[in-house]
């Protein structure tokens, strides 16, 4: 697999090239070791795709999986508890989760558990691999990717996202960058206030 084209949104791209070039490296050869015919595999049951074989994102994720592993990036997970008072929330959201508890269960209200996670995360560098629903694009980067940002565990996100070409080959519903670009463009150059790198690939 290839990086095709990418966007660099709030200098993403080049922070990275100038402090953390290794990531950048480390990133595309995980990509370069993703052999995307290996993977085209799903077998179609679409009307409009019927007959044909597809690429299967199940099978692309097990190899980026794999592959970022290899490399020693791992998940990041972040457990939050959470209450409908608003001012509760608003108190407590900086706290550790279990301080967060006790004092939603200090109010006599019901503590709700959530959590915020990112597929891979290396040195303060976080990528997102989406090539599900194109409607989880949009909270890869206005929750998980600013998230956390904000709480000072990143300093920039990757979002990658099959090119209009690729997404042909796939089932209905995948994101697609050219789409996703425009949505990210047109936000304005400050929105989202994190730095990301939108990365469109292909075979």
């Amino acid at each position: 697999m290839q990086i095709v084209q990418f966007y660099s949104h709030l200098n993403g791209f080049e922070f990275l090239k100038y402090h953390k070039p290794h990531i950048w490296d480390e990133f595309e050869a995980v990509l370069a070791g993703v052999d995307a015919e290996r993977c085209r595999t799903k077998a179609s049951a679409e009307a409009r795709k019927e007959g044909r074989t597809l690429y299967s994102p199940v099978d692309m994720n097990k190899e980026f999986c794999r592959l970022f592993a290899q490399h020693d990036w791992s998940e990041r997970r972040v457990t939050n508890w959470l209450a409908e008072d608003t001012e509760l929330l608003r108190a407590t959201m900086t706290l550790e989760p279990d301080a967060q508890k006790a004092a939603i269960e200090a109010k006599g209200l019901e503590p709700i558990m959530t959590y915020n996670q990112t597929d891979f995360v290396k040195d303060r560098v976080a990528v997102e691999i989406q090539f599900g629903k194109y409607a989880f694009v949009a909270h890869d980067l206005f929750v998980k990717h600013m998230s956390f940002f904000i709480a000072g565990d990143i300093d920039v996100g990757i979002e990658v996202v099959p090119m209009k070409s690729m997404e042909r080959e796939m089932s209905s519903g995948v994101p697609y960058y050219e789409r996703d670009l425009f949505n990210l463009m047109r936000q304005g150059r400050g929105i989202p206030a994190v730095p990301i790198i939108l990365v469109g690939v292909g075979p």
